[in-house]
C-alpha cells in the first residue's frame, strides 16, 4: 500500500514538475527533455530537476523585484555621478549601445587598465592594492583555499583590518566548500565581515545547488578593481604538479568604471547578508590621467534576459575583422554556435584557444563535438600545451578586448553569476593581441579530421558528453 502510494506520488510530482519545466525552462530542447524524463522516470528525474533543472534563480529575482537588493537608489546616484565620463564619441555604434543596455551602464572614459598575465602578476597587484587601501576592501572569489596564497591574502586583509580599514569578504559556499572555519574565524577576529553567498537562502531555494557565484572581484575604496579568471589557491600560481603552469588573466581597472563592479558586489553582498555596506559612490578618474573607455557587465541567472549568452553572441556578431576567444571550456549553445559559423562564413578570423589537458573530463569530451561544425566555416582551434589554460578573454577586431570570469559554456551562459570587463581601446587591444600571439605559439593548431581519427569509443564518449551540455 505504501509502495503504491509512493509510486502515485512520484508520478504526480513528475507531472507537476514537467509543467513547471515547460513554463520556466529557457530553451525548448531543455523543456522537452525535462518534461519527457519527469513523466517517464519520475523517481530519479524529480529530485534531479529541483536540484539541477532550474535556470532562473527565483529567490534572487524576487529579492531584486521587491527591494532592488538595496541598490536602486545607489544605481541612480552612480548614473548621475558618472554622467560626465560617458563615452560620447560620434563613431559609437549599435554594438556599443547593445553592450550598455546589457550592463545598464554607459561605457565610461577616464580609466586606466592594466593587463595582468598569470598568477604572480595578478596577486602581487591585488595584495599591493589591499595594502594601499585607506577606507575599505571588497573581496569576492569563487574558490578560496587555505594554502600559501590563501593565507597570504588573509594576512594582508587582517593587517588592513587591524589598521581600521573595513574588509568585506564574500565567497561561494560550494566553490569554497573546503575553506576551514579557522580561516574565516581569523578574519572575523580581526574585524572583517565575511559571508557565504548562500544560494539556498530561503525555503523556496533550499534545493538550488546548481547556481553558483563564479565572480572574482576585488575593489578598494571605490577607485580600483581587479576582475579576471584567477581564484585564490596555489594552483593559480602554477604550484600544482598535476597542472604545472597555470595560464590565466586578470585586469586592474582604476577609474569611474569601477563603480559598476562595486554595484555587482553590493548586490551579491545584500543577498548574502540582508545589508548594504556604506561605500564610496563618487566617480573618480584614474590618477595617471589615462582615458580608456571601459564597460563592466555583470551577468547571472537572476537577469531578465540571458545576459551572458547575449553578450557572447553580440560580440561574435559585431566582429568584422577577427574574434579571438580564450576559454578553458568550450560548450556553446546553438545560438552562439551559429554566430561562430556565420562569423567564419563572412570572412572573420575566428580563433578559439582551449586547453590541451582537461580538468573536467565531460567538458573536455563535449568540446570535441563542436570542432568540426565550427571548422567547416573557417574557425580555427588552438590547444594550449604549456600547462593548463584557464583565462577567459576575447579580442574583437583591433580596438575591443574583454577579460572576465565567464567561460564559454552553458553554465556561464545561464547558471553562474559572472562579470566581464570590456575595454574599448586600441592600445589595450594591442596588448591583448600580443598576449594571444604568445599563447598561440605555445599551442597546437587542431587539424581537420582530428575528431574522426579518434577511436570509436572516444567518439562515443564525446557524443554522450554532449548530451550533458546544458548542465556542463
Amino acid at each position: 500500500m505504501i509502495t503504491a502510494a509512493l509510486v502515485v506520488l512520484f508520478h504526480v510530482l513528475g507531472f507537476v514538475s514537467s509543467i513547471h519545466s515547460i513554463m520556466s525552462t529557457r530553451t525548448s530542447q531543455g523543456a522537452i527533455a525535462w518534461a519527457v524524463t519527469l513523466n517517464t522516470f519520475p523517481y530519479i528525474a524529480v529530485p534531479a530537476y529541483w536540484v539541477l533543472g532550474r535556470s532562473k534563480f527565483e529567490g534572487y529575482v524576487v529579492a531584486r523585484r521587491q527591494t532592488d537588493l538595496g541598490t536602486e537608489d545607489v544605481e541612480r546616484d552612480v548614473l548621475d555621478s558618472v554622467a560626465s565620463y560617458r563615452d560620447v564619441r560620434d563613431e559609437r555604434t549599435e554594438a556599443a549601445r547593445a553592450g550598455e543596455a546589457l550592463a545598464a551602464m554607459p561605457i565610461l572614459r577616464g580609466n586606466d587598465v592594466e593587463l595582468l598575465i598569470d598568477g604572480d602578476a595578478t596577486f602581487d597587484s591585488i595584495i599591493a592594492g589591499i595594502e594601499a587601501a585607506k577606507d575599505y576592501v571588497l573581496v569576492q572569489f569563487y574558490i578560496v583555499r587555505d594554502d600559501g596564497l590563501g593565507r597570504r591574502l588573509k594576512d594582508a586583509l587582517i593587517a588592513r583590518a587591524k589598521e581600521g580599514v573595513r574588509v568585506f569578504f564574500l565567497y561561494d559556499e560550494i566553490g569554497s566548500y573546503s575553506l576551514p572555519n579557522g580561516y574565516k574565524q581569523d578574519l572575523l577576529d580581526a574585524g572583517a565581515e565575511i559571508r557565504e553567498f548562500n544560494t539556498r537562502k530561503g525555503s523556496r531555494n533550499r534545493f538550488q545547488l546548481n547556481f553558483r557565484n563564479h565572480r572574482k572581484i576585488v575593489v578598494t575604496d571605490g577607485h580600483v578593481a581587479w576582475i579576471g579568471g584567477h581564484n585564490v589557491g596555489d594552483e593559480y600560481l602554477g604550484k600544482d604538479p598535476n597542472f604545472g603552469h597555470w595560464r590565466d588573466t586578470h585586469v586592474r581597472i582604476e577609474g569611474p568604471a569601477v563603480l559598476k563592479a562595486q554595484i555587482s558586489f553590493a548586490e551579491d553582498w545584500y543577498w548574502a547578508s540582508d545589508g548594504l555596506p556604506e561605500l564610496n559612490w563618487v566617480a573618480t578618474p584614474a590618477s595617471n590621467g589615462a582615458d580608456s573607455p571601459v564597460l563592466i557587465i555583470p551577468t547571472g541567472p537572476a537577469d531578465e534576459l540571458e545576459s551572458a549568452n547575449l553578450m557572447f553572441t553580440h560580440a561574435i556578431n559585431s566582429a568584422r575583422k577577427r574574434i579571438w576567444i580564450a576559454s578553458p571550456y568550450f560548450v556553446p549553445d546553438h545560438s552562439v554556435m551559429v554566430a561562430i559559423q556565420l562569423a567564419g562564413l563572412r570572412g572573420v578570423d575566428v580563433r578559439i584557444l582551449i586547453p590541451d589537458e582537461p580538468d573536467h573530463l565531460a567538458v573536455y569530451l563535449a568540446a570535441y563535438s563542436y570542432f568540426d561544425e565550427a571548422s567547416e566555416t573557417g574557425a580555427k582551434f588552438y590547444r594550449y600545451e604549456d600547462g593548463f589554460l584557464h583565462e577567459k578573454a576575447m579580442l574583437i577586431d583591433d580596438d575591443v578586448a574583454s577579460v572576465g570570469t565567464a567561460n564559454f559554456d552553458n553554465r556561464s551562459f545561464r547558471l553562474n553569476f559572472e562579470v566581464t570587463a570590456v575595454v574599448v581601446d586600441a592600445e589595450f587591444a594591442t596588448k591583448v593581441e600580443r598576449m594571444f600571439q604568445d599563447d598561440f605559439e605555445r599551442s597546437r593548431l587542431m587539424e581537420d579530421g582530428e575528431y574522426d581519427a579518434k577511436p570509436w569509443y572516444f567518439r562515443l564518449g564525446v557524443r554522450t558528453a554532449r548530451l550533458l551540455a546544458p548542465i556542463l
